[in-house]
């Protein structure tokens, strides 16, 4: 999977009534749909101020996405699925979450650490897909991948509260669970450099280095924000926190 790094045509409408047109259209780079708050930044563009490691790894998150060797096709629809909601991906470009999970499982990288009542990350990952499609059919979908949108939400809600039961949650704590595959998928997202875009971060110091460190100093090189909308309060204020 790959996009160009200088710019992308438009894509259509954004069907989401919460995603306001003001938010602009990313006009330099790319950023996950193509909205985003920094629409003249690229982090692309300064990979030669990065150490030749830095760069090699940093490019292949976009140029050399691995391929699915973990899941089987059904678990693929599902998580696939899953990951793009939470992280809000409903039209391309995406983040290719689900790959990065994949790869992170089937070479057996592990965060470290495991919850005593909890099973090892692959394992948890397998279930999960297995818990969603049996919590979509009860709600009368063929499957979670299947489930309308509003039925996804409905769904990740109850993961992330913990009021999933029966089934596949009789051996995963709902909570527990949440915490678990959020921290792979955010870890996913927010390494990718589209989300550095997204938020206008300026990519790996090394060997550059930030020099204004003051709080409200930018570097002259950093992107411009355009949109001022403070995302936590909006968030809080229209209720569609989960």
């Amino acid at each position: 999977m790959s996009a160009p790094r200088n710019g992308h045509e438009e894509r259509g409408t954004d069907p989401r009534p919460e995603n306001p047109k003001r938010l602009p259209r990313q006009r330099r780079g790319v950023v996950p749909q193509m909205r985003g708050r920094y629409p003249d930044w690229d982090v692309l563009t300064q990979v030669d101020h990065w150490d030749e490691v830095t760069r090699r790894v940093v490019l292949a998150r976009v140029d050399d996405v691995p391929p699915i060797r973990f899941f089987d096709e059904s678990e693929v629809r599902s998580l696939g699925t899953f990951c793009d909601a939470v992280m809000a991906q409903t039209e391309e470009p995406r983040i290719p979450v689900l790959s990065f999970i994949d790869d992170k499982l089937f070479c057996g990288r592990s965060e470290g650490f495991q919850y005593a009542s909890m099973p090892d990350d692959q394992e948890t990952w397998r279930l999960l897909a297995r818990g969603l499609d049996e919590r979509a059919r009860s709600l009368e979908a063929t499957s979670f991948a299947e489930a309308g949108v509003d039925v996804c939400i409905r769904i990740i809600g109850e993961l992330q509260r913990g009021e999933l039961s029966g089934g596949v949650w009789e051996r995963l704590d709902p909570q527990l669970t949440w915490k678990v595959v959020m921290s792979s998928v955010l870890d996913a997202f927010y390494s990718h450099p589209w989300a550095w875009n997204e938020i206008g971060f300026g990519g790996p110091a090394y060997p550059r280095g930030y020099a204004r460190l003051g709080v409200g100093l930018k570097e002259a090189w950093e992107g411009e924000e355009a949109f001022e909308l403070d995302p936590v309060r909006d968030v809080d204020e229209r209720g569609l926190d989960l």
